[in-house]
């Protein structure tokens, strides 16, 4: 009887270090990094960005179908109709983040951020303007080559700030900016890095 070919191990794919839980890493494999144009996960992923200040992006990704319910879907014209009554349930779900501050913030950000989609045509055409519509790809080997900011986050807090937005400090920004593919911060060792060095 011929010996049986030993069967071909999986090859464990690389991942940035971050990316340590099965949440962390479908989030890592799915979404991190990719370009987003459509203003709804734009302003979707504005707001979690806010609501993370303080906290882990994990916890936040564990709330988020909740944020989504509780938020309608993160539909920015119901969310500039908020209320008090809104904000009243909002504080009494534990479903998201039950800050006071960052809950006002939503419903302010909400009303600007439909103020800039008039401007501008859509809120995408103003927020890719700070990487000059296209992804910037940077080459990191480790994470500590991975910046907390940037000139064109800071660019980008300046402006938000300006026009009124809320929690959107520079470092939050350029969370953001690696969250919707405006820059990739995949390191050139992970598995990703190429595909969202191509979008």
């Amino acid at each position: 009887m011929p010996a049986k070919t030993p069967a071909a191990q999986p090859q464990t794919l690389v991942r940035c270090p971050w990316a340590a839980s099965p949440l962390m890493a479908r989030y890592h494999d799915e979404e991190w990094g990719v370009p987003q144009h459509d203003d709804r996960t734009l302003f979707e992923f504005l707001i979690l960005e806010g609501a993370q200040a303080g906290l882990s992006w994990e916890t936040i990704l564990k709330k988020r179908e909740n944020y989504r319910t509780a938020f309608h879907q993160f539909d920015a014209r119901a969310i500039a109709r908020y209320g008090p009554r809104d904000v009243a349930r909002l504080l009494a779900d534990p479903g998201i983040v039950r800050n006071k501050l960052k809950i006002a913030s939503t419903i302010q950000n909400a009303r600007i951020f439909l103020e800039v989609q008039k401007e501008f045509g859509s809120f995408d055409a103003f927020i890719w303007q700070f990487v000059d519509g296209k992804p910037k790809v940077n080459r990191p080997r480790g994470f500590k080559q991975v910046p907390a900011k940037t000139p064109e986050s800071d660019a980008m807090n300046k402006a938000l700030l300006k026009r009124g937005f809320k929690f959107v400090g520079s470092t939050i920004c350029y969370a953001y900016m690696q969250a919707t593919g405006m820059v990739n911060d995949h390191l050139i060792g992970c598995f990703r890095y190429d595909a969202a060095a191509e979008s």
